[in-house]
């Protein structure tokens, strides 16, 4: 019997018009909002319908229809588990939507809200999260104006997943966005980082890290927003630090603006219970999700108000400075280290904590 010759591949003549690392398949990184995220819409979205409203990539896209100046935005929620110390899949979908357009200066006006539900999910907890969703747009002031609902067969899904998205107009004389960050400018957060990452793995993993004092930080973020445009205008970036915490946020910025950013490690305001957690698991707490906080880069003239403005709000009352925009190394994060020393904090592959939001 005459054995086929095993045919010869030559790597060097492979194309692939999506060059995603080595992953022949989607991962769960590719979702995590770091580097393998990035490479997705890079190469394989962005060529595929890829447009200049697009190509900001920012949490929102600002449009401008009928003379007016829009902030659209849409989002899917695929936590697990559905329910989380601090909140659940239905407020998060009204909160993280609402969050996407407050960080062009919009307020958000109108939302829709899209169920794929599992077959055999209980309907009493479908009704849970719709009036959460219900109570999280009452207190965001957002209408929630169109809908839809889609059921997939048992096994082919994990109970519950939510898509938001919305409208909402942008203030006259307001323009945020990631390029306008440059050097001299202050870096702020608006609270405690880590929460919401950590709450949701002490539920989903049976861990009890400071028992009582871990809860997601979801959070509407409009008001908070609010608050300091009507302190200043010249806000430069604004950015929730979700997916990849805060620092796939700074290095979004950084790259997107080819300006260096210097943090500073003691200023990060880090719970205890997080850094505990963290410490136990292995974990950076600059990478771990926030559903409820965002970042401000604001001009040194403007920052002591804005932090001011920050700590006036209920939503902001542990703001803190945590580090400048400089012209040296551009497109980079650096941390100053507690021993005085310096590490190159970079963009995240994956995701530390999958399904997190």
């Amino acid at each position: 019997m005459d054995v086929p010759e095993p045919e010869v591949v030559d790597p060097a003549a492979w194309t692939c018009p999506a060059p995603l690392r080595d992953h022949p398949s989607v991962v769960l990184g590719h979702g995590g909002g770091g580097a393998l995220s990035a490479e997705l819409m890079e190469h394989l979205f962005v060529p595929a319908y890829g447009n200049p409203t697009l190509a900001g990539l920012g949490d929102s896209a600002a449009v401008t229809l009928g003379g007016a100046r829009l902030a659209f935005s849409t989002d899917s929620y695929v936590v697990r588990p559905l329910f989380f110390p601090g909140g659940c899949i239905g407020d998060l979908a009204v909160n993280g939507t609402v969050n996407d357009l407050a960080m062009s200066g919009a307020q958000a006006a109108y939302l829709s809200c899209g169920f794929i539900l599992e077959e055999g999910v209980e309907l009493s907890v479908v009704g849970r999260v719709a009036e959460a969703i219900g109570a999280a747009a009452e207190a965001a002031g957002v209408t929630v104006a169109t809908g839809d609902t889609k059921v997939v067969e048992a096994g082919h899904g994990d109970g519950i997943y939510v898509n938001t998205s919305g409208i909402g107009l942008i203030p006259d004389g307001v323009d945020i966005r990631p390029q306008r960050a440059v050097p001299g400018d202050v870096v702020i957060v608006s609270g405690p980082i880590g929460l919401h990452g950590i709450a949701v793995l002490s539920l989903r993993e049976g861990l009890e890290f400071g028992a009582g004092e871990l809860a997601s930080d979801t959070a509407p973020l409009n008001g908070l927003v609010a608050a300091m445009l009507r302190v200043t205008r010249d806000v430069h970036v604004l950015r929730d630090p979700t997916r990849g915490g805060v620092a796939a946020t700074l290095n979004e910025i950084a790259s997107a603006s080819d300006t260096g950013v210097v943090l500073t490690e003691r200023s990060l305001p880090v719970p205890e219970a997080v850094a505990n957690a963290c410490g136990f698991l292995g974990l950076d707490p600059l990478y771990v999700a926030n559903e409820g906080r965002l970042v401000a880069v604001v001009p040194r003239a403007e920052a002591d108000a804005v932090l001011a403005a920050l700590r006036d709000h209920p939503q902001g009352r542990g703001a803190a400075v945590i580090g400048e925009c400089v012209a040296e190394h551009p497109g980079m994060v650096v941390a100053r280290t507690a021993f005085g020393g310096t590490r190159v904090v970079d963009l995240p592959l994956g995701e530390q904590l999958p399904r997190i939001c």
